[in-house]
């Protein structure tokens, strides 16, 4: 359109200059003057006429493309409106299947050795309540309620087996304070673990009580993290008292221009209440913790000797090896409270690569000292020497993605266990699926 007026412009224009030079009069060039003027206002109103044309189709085409994307939306999620809270509303699982070979000493004397077909299921359910708060549930299998442990041995003559209440806990993630998470009932772990070792805490331990993480950055490649909780281990109903966990930890973590990172922080974990009192969850197991031990049989009683108050430094420095993924990470325990001079653990590891996409892999490493009463034996690896402290050595690790979801895993244990250094020999072949 404006193409054809600014046409019709040159053309009177050319045909104006062409009557002047032909005119002799002064009324011929005021005529052809106020022809000009006529032909100028006429193009005006034209402009006018077409922006209101275009401003009004703008509007349609807007209200088209919103009706058009809400169509959509509604569509895709293919729910009435009673039924909005469903996608509020999120399943996740896994199906993990588990032979598992022991050789083991005891005494020096070599045990016969045994052979486990396990699996472990879990379920879970996330649930978006508004903008500032979450819930969380999970359900696991397990032979017992041992918090360190969610295995379930395929035996006893198909009998069924046990489901347990792995998780149950709120996360509420307030507005107005960026970055805090407040954690309550039975959560994940809110401590950072270097490598996801298990030094101090067994993957499958989910901690009960009331925690925090709060993340403070600065600038673009540096960030302080802190994490703290209060954990409670057994209720107050006698003049005994109860049992709990005081846990507090930070730690600083900074990215390079390249995307490799170096971190390193401490810990705290002072475990109140447990002197003179009996062994958690299992009344003659110490997971090999010192321990009195009182009457016989059924009446056999094991009770702490001493509290806990673990402290942790640990470090991690994550870089790459011919573009692939790399880790290495360490850490060091002391228990400040022991009685005794077994109050040491340290831990080296490192991995390489991610089994992440289907047909890649990942390898790991890691050794490991842990003195009697370094940490609380009933909290740390149920596979290192059966579990519990009291033992030193090695684990390698192999992992692989077969498709989407599913991977297979080879974990193998060559550690010396107790005061004797009995040898302990542990191989672990796993298929998990996930959804």
């Amino acid at each position: 359109m404006k193409k054809r007026i600014m046409l019709i412009t040159v053309l009177l224009i050319i045909s104006g200059l062409t009557g002047i030079a032909k005119a002799a009069s002064d009324e011929d060039v005021a005529a052809l003057k106020q022809q000009m003027a006529e032909m100028q206002a006429k193009i005006a109103q034209m402009e006018e006429k077409q922006s209101q044309q275009n401003a009004a189709s703008n509007i349609r085409i807007f209200e088209a493309e919103k009706k058009i994307s809400e169509a959509g939306k509604k569509q895709a999620s293919g729910l009435p409106d009673s039924l909005k809270w469903a996608e509020n509303v999120k399943f996740s699982g896994d199906l993990r299947y588990r032979h598992e070979s022991i050789d083991a000493q005891s005494s020096g004397v070599d045990q016969p050795g045994t052979n486990h077909h396990r699996i472990r299921a879990r379920l879970g359910l996330d649930a978006k309540v508004n903008d500032e708060w979450d819930l969380g549930f999970r359900i696991a299998t397990g032979s017992d309620s041992n918090p360190n442990s969610t295995n379930q041995t395929l035996d006893n003559g198909f009998t069924k087996k046990d489901i347990w209440l792995d998780l149950a806990y709120f996360n509420y993630h307030p507005k107005f304070i960026d970055r805090l998470n407040v954690y309550g009932g039975k959560m994940p772990n809110p401590f950072y673990k270097a490598g996801n070792n298990t030094l101090i805490w067994d993957d499958d331990v989910n901690p009960e009580g009331i925690a925090a993480k709060y993340m403070i950055p600065f600038g673009d490649n540096d960030k302080l993290y802190v994490n703290a909780g209060g954990l409670w281990l057994k209720e107050d109903t006698s003049a005994a008292g109860g049992s709990a966990l005081w846990g507090a930890q930070t730690y600083l973590k900074h990215e390079f221009e390249n995307k490799n990172y170096l971190l390193g922080g401490a810990s705290i974990y002072a475990f109140s209440g447990l002197e003179g009192k009996g062994t958690l969850f299992n009344n003659n197991n110490g997971y090999g913790n010192t321990v009195t031990t009182t009457g016989a049989g059924t009446a056999q009683r094991s009770f702490y000797t001493m509290d806990y108050n673990v402290c942790e430094a640990f470090g991690e420095y994550g870089f790459k090896v011919m573009g692939l993924p790399a880790a290495a990470y360490g850490n060091y325990v002391k228990n400040t409270a022991a009685t005794n001079s077994e109050d040491t653990a340290w831990l080296l590891g490192g991995t390489f690569n991610k089994a992440k996409d289907p047909g890649s892999w990942e390898v790991g490493y890691n050794y490991r000292e842990v003195d009697k009463d370094a940490v609380l034996g009933l909290m740390t690896d149920s596979d290192f020497v059966g579990g519990g402290t009291n033992g030193k050595g090695h684990m390698f690790s192999f992992k692989y993605q077969l498709t989407k979801n599913i991977q297979t895993a080879l974990t193998y244990f060559l550690t010396k266990k107790g005061d004797n250094e009995d040898d302990y020999r542990r191989l672990m072949a796993d298929l998990v699926f996930k959804f």
